[in-house]
């Protein structure tokens, strides 16, 4: 993959914690549900940890 793939990578990534995000917003809201809550936390930082991953993949592939 060259640096433009990894960028590309990291900002589908992001569009999905930004997406998850939101679901957390929303589980906060009427009825909230601590279970869902917790995954959806777990999720983000899934999602977090892979995108600075790619961003470390493309400062090395843009290094090289």
């Amino acid at each position: 993959m060259n640096v433009e793939d990894h960028l590309h990578r990291a900002e589908e990534l992001l569009a999905k914690l930004e997406a998850t995000r939101d679901e957390l917003e929303r589980l906060a809201g009427d009825e909230p549900d601590a279970e869902r809550a917790v995954e959806v936390l777990q999720e983000l930082a899934e999602l977090a940890k892979q995108v600075e991953q790619e961003l470390g993949r493309a400062r090395r592939e843009a290094g090289d």
